[in-house]
């Protein structure tokens, strides 16, 4: 039996060193309660820019496998377009840090549906799933504790 290949070391730590920001916020917004809103566009913002690098990941594997389709492309613009249109509800004063925040977090955590729909390429590699899933996870659940404390009057 061949064993399941493993993460390497590199990719998992600055995989986690990439949670680091939205703990930071999470912290900030905790134990400087006037620094709220700073902290929920500075982590809303983070979680916007890392939806767009999984949107970015979805359409380089379309594109290695010379996917003639337009879904797969489409799908691989929807994570940006989530992120801008939450920080442009924001910034537009249409709604709460909080609730573009939810959004983002949902995002987040359904974005490893997209790896399934999108390609084969980290189906064959359980390893590097698990790394996916529990990165994405991560962030998805930090990005919703900031708007549950950010959320707070």
């Amino acid at each position: 039996m061949t064993p399941l290949p493993q993460v390497r070391t590199p990719p998992a730590a600055v995989g986690a060193a990439g949670l680091m920001p939205q703990i930071a916020c999470v912290t900030l917004a905790i134990f400087e309660p006037e620094a709220r809103v700073t902290a929920a566009i500075v982590g809303g913002g983070y979680a916007a820019l890392i939806l767009s690098f999984l949107g970015g990941m979805w359409w380089m594997q379309a594109l290695l496998r010379s996917d003639g389709r337009w879904w797969p492309y489409l799908l691989a613009v929807a994570p940006s377009l989530i992120g801008w249109g939450a920080l442009l509800v924001v910034l537009g004063g249409i709604a709460p840090p909080a609730a573009a925040l939810v959004a983002l977090a949902l995002a987040l955590l359904a974005s490893p549906l997209g790896d399934r729909e999108i390609g084969p390429l980290l189906r064959g590699v359980p390893a590097w799933r698990q790394l996916r899933l529990t990165l994405s996870g991560g962030l998805g659940a930090l990005t919703l504790l900031l708007a549950l404390v950010c959320g707070r009057g």
